[in-house]
């Protein structure tokens, strides 16, 4: 179920980057939003205030800080975001479920939707909600939902700004051999039993 929203004061703001303008929005329990890359300020604040109340501000230390692991970050460096404080309170239970298992999949490496279903005790139908969860991320990069793949290595969808590619851009800052992922993924694709539903339409 869907958590009520508690009364926070949102605030955000909005910083270039090697790859182009983010948006960032946080309130005293943590960083409520953020938005990849597109290509000026006024795309980034009109995306990350979509269906969201928010005042542009100042950011405080805390938030100065992660904007400037989100700049090294697109700079090609090692950042590892995990302990970032985010505020989840108002997103569906399962779905937080979910951003948590996927918090704890570091930089450079990748999983599926099939493989986060199980991290959190899910069986395969449970692919749909894996789904679902990565296509309404609210803190895209903190909650590295570019590091979930479709079955044999494929990139799968992404929702972000500039689609696939961006996601392919942030796999390859972190040194993901896509090509790679496809080859060792081929012989267990040729032994395996046929997927079922579920499975299919997530392509794992």
């Amino acid at each position: 179920m869907t958590n009520p929203a508690p009364h926070r004061r949102n605030r955000h703001h909005v910083f270039e980057t090697a790859a182009g303008f983010c948006g960032i929005a946080w309130n005293e329990a943590g960083v409520v939003r953020f938005r990849l890359p597109t290509r000026d300020a006024g795309a980034a604040e009109r995306l990350l205030l979509r269906g969201f109340d928010s005042t542009a501000a100042a950011p405080p230390p805390q938030i100065e800080t992660i904007i400037a692991a989100a700049r090294r970050y697109f700079d090609g460096e090692q950042i590892d975001f995990s302990s970032v404080p985010v505020d989840l309170d108002t997103e569906d239970d399962l779905f937080r479920r979910i951003y948590e298992a996927l918090r704890q999949v570091p930089w450079g490496s990748t999983t599926t939707y099939g493989g986060l279903a199980k991290a959190i005790g899910g069986g395969p139908m449970m692919a749909r909600d894996v789904g679902q969860a990565m296509g309404s991320n609210p803190v895209p990069l903190i909650i590295p939902c570019h590091r979930v793949l479709a079955a044999g290595g494929k990139p799968g969808g992404f929702s972000a700004p500039g689609g696939v590619d961006t996601k392919l851009h942030m796999l390859k800052l972190e040194g993901v051999d896509l090509d790679a992922a496809q080859a060792a993924a081929k012989p267990a694709q040729k032994s395996a039993h046929a997927p079922d539903p579920a499975q299919r339409g997530f392509g794992f």
